[in-house]
């Protein structure tokens, strides 16, 4: 997809969203064609670090003991630990809570099939199953990484919407991460980005921009 097209749309989608109390967000929204996603294996489901961040704090979890459990306070992170794992399992209405609050979890690799039976029915469909590390990991550079990550995930839609950055970066810095999740689609099919059909970029509280095919440009 040529760069200019990204940068003009990414401009007009500025120009168009009203000024807010709060720091907007920029969403990139993709639509795909000549695909059957109701076969699983033409699904995107993919993180996607993204070189200049996702301008929005990544909610993170960490399920362990001991060292995890103190390096996860150390940096800020929700902190859940072995003898709640069964209590969330019987409070469904709590565990929701904290799916829905936190972006990733990060799990000690031999708490996994306690966490698979009692927290893997929220999580699970969620797609924020935990990510296991062994309990004396150095968990920082993963954490690192997932502050930078977002994750594509089209279900059996022919479309998704990610977050690609926020109003307080440059217009090359969101294109650069739009850029990133471009390159994930395209390297997912054999016809690569043939198969997008149209794309848009908005600000949080404004109208989707629709980036101009070299064709729409000449006209």
């Amino acid at each position: 997809m040529d760069r200019e097209a990204l940068l003009q749309a990414v401009k007009e989608a500025r120009e168009l969203a009203k000024p807010r109390n709060f720091t907007q967000s920029f969403e990139f929204i993709a639509t795909l064609k000549e695909i059957d996603m109701r076969k699983p294996e033409n699904r995107i489901k993919a993180e996607v670090v993204l070189p200049h961040g996702r301008g929005k704090e990544a909610k993170i979890a960490v399920i362990g003991t001991g060292d995890l459990a103190k390096q996860a306070e150390d940096l800020g992170l929700t902190v859940i630990r072995k003898e709640e794992i069964e209590e969330l399992g019987k409070d469904k209405r709590k565990l929701r809570k904290i799916a829905n609050a936190h972006d990733f979890f990060i799990a000690q690799a031999d708490l996994m099939p306690l966490i698979g039976r009692y927290m893997g029915v929220i999580l699970g469909p969620r797609g924020k199953m935990p990510k296991p590390v062994p309990a004396n990991a150095n968990i920082a550079p993963l954490v690192e990484r997932l502050k930078k990550t977002v994750v594509i995930n089209t279900r059996d839609k022919p479309y998704f919407q990610v977050l690609v950055g926020n109003e307080k970066m440059t217009d090359e810095q969101i294109v650069d991460n739009i850029e990133a999740v471009l390159n994930v689609v395209a390297k997912k099919y054999e016809k690569g980005l043939y198969h997008l059909k149209d794309a848009y970029v908005k600000l949080t509280m404004g109208p989707a921009v629709k980036v101009k095919k070299e064709k729409e440009k000449k006209r």
